[in-house]
């Protein structure tokens, strides 16, 4: 049995790598994963909740932090769920408190709140210290188990065209492992006229302007997507990019992640 898997794990690394080599010699935008997990750092968040901020500016400063693309893959999903207390988020969607709610299902206690971090899918609350980077550090030095590449085609005014590529590293994973896709954008603020952050200016990275997924593999271990992101108008080309990952769905166990810039053309 062992060899068994053996023998579909390294057909998988030969035609990922295969992929890859291609993709590399093609002059679009394009990236692809290492051998090594690289962290999903989601953060739910809301411009209506006083508190959110801080974890903001926190998640925006990963990267000068000195943690690189290939450690971690930050994402912000603005919820609606503080809408009412008197400030509508123009980033929030009802998908991304759904997604939190559900996640919050898969543990206990459930609990949903904001600034929340999710870390590879699980409640993460020591963010603002120093365990953050130990934590990263481990889920980094842990062979990857999916592998995954992408490309962005073309930047139109209206949509991201992205193409993506995923394959699983064990044939028993294919049952519960599905793929999201994600167009961010950065640079991105708003001047608040309303509810606890009246009179501020606040500033957002890695915002989540449009999420897809989750996409099955079926019953292959290699799924391949082309898709177009359609986009808010006034986006900025020169601030975009798309991440993906793929993730567990019974467990919410992250199997690896990955975000590209829009090249600049």
């Amino acid at each position: 049995m062992k060899s068994k898997h053996l023998l579909a794990a390294l057909a998988v690394t030969v035609t990922f790598a295969f992929t890859c080599a291609a993709r590399a010699a093609d002059p679009a935008c394009s990236t692809y994963s290492g051998p090594h997990t690289t962290a999903l750092v989601e953060l739910y968040t809301s411009e209506g909740c006083d508190s959110c901020p801080a974890a903001d500016h926190w998640l925006s400063s990963l990267f000068a932090q000195g943690f690189r693309p290939d450690q971690v893959v930050p994402l912000a999903l603005h919820v609606d769920y503080w809408d009412y207390i008197g400030w509508k988020d123009p980033f929030a969607k009802g998908e991304f408190s759904a997604r939190q709610r559900k996640l919050a299902q898969m543990k206990r206690p459930v609990m949903v709140y904001t600034p929340q971090v999710l870390l590879q899918g699980r409640d993460f609350r020591r963010w603002s210290g120093g365990e953050f980077a130990g934590e990263v550090k481990r889920i980094n030095s842990r062979p990857a188990r999916a592998r995954i590449a992408l490309a962005i085609r073309a930047v139109a005014p209206g949509a991201i065209h992205a193409e993506l590529s995923a394959m699983l590293i064990d044939p028993g994973e294919k049952k519960d492992a599905a793929v999201y896709l994600a167009a961010y954008e950065n640079r991105l603020a708003s001047d608040v006229a309303a509810g606890e952050n009246r009179g501020r200016r606040l500033e957002h990275d890695f915002v989540v302007r449009e999420w897809i997924g989750p996409i099955g593999f079926g019953e292959s271990l290699k799924l391949e997507e082309k898709r177009a992101l359609p986009l808010l108008p006034g986006a900025n080309s020169r601030q975009l990019g798309v991440a993906a990952f793929v993730q567990n769905r019974a467990t919410s166990d992250v199997l690896q992640a990955l975000m590209l810039p829009a090249c600049a053309g």
